[in-house]
């Protein structure tokens, strides 16, 4: 999973849901170490202090936890976790919708445009 940052939102935001992202798929693991921000960093090609802001958000939200000499873990509230993931999906779902209709596609069009694009990526998984 590349850290794809662009000038549209603050870095720190971007790496914020970067991070969530690979919370939410398992990237990093419920329980699991993180790590160090100065390798996280390294590979997000960021400064460290950066990376610090997007971590201290992500132990803010409960997502994260310090344990002071160990490091940084992912939480193990997987009901948290999941609830991370459905909501992040809602919105990609919201994100859709508004553009197809600003496109001028009705939701019966839409719905009919997305069982195509299912049925074609069912087969491509089958093949």
């Amino acid at each position: 999973m590349a850290w794809e940052l662009n000038a549209d939102k603050p870095i720190y935001a971007q790496l914020v849901d970067i991070l969530r992202r690979r919370i939410v798929t398992g990237f990093y693991p419920a329980g699991g170490k993180l790590p160090p921000v100065r390798e996280l960093a390294a590979e997000a090609a960021v400064n460290p202090n950066t990376m610090q802001k997007a971590l201290a958000e992500l132990e803010a939200d409960r997502l994260v936890f310090a344990q002071r000499t160990s490091g940084r873990f992912i939480t193990e509230d997987r009901d948290m976790i999941e609830e991370l993931r459905r909501s992040m999906a809602m919105q990609q779902l919201y994100d859709l919708l508004a553009g197809m209709k600003e496109l001028g596609y009705s939701p019966a069009e839409t719905a009919q445009l997305l069982a195509q694009i299912t049925a074609a990526l069912t087969k491509e998984e089958t093949a």
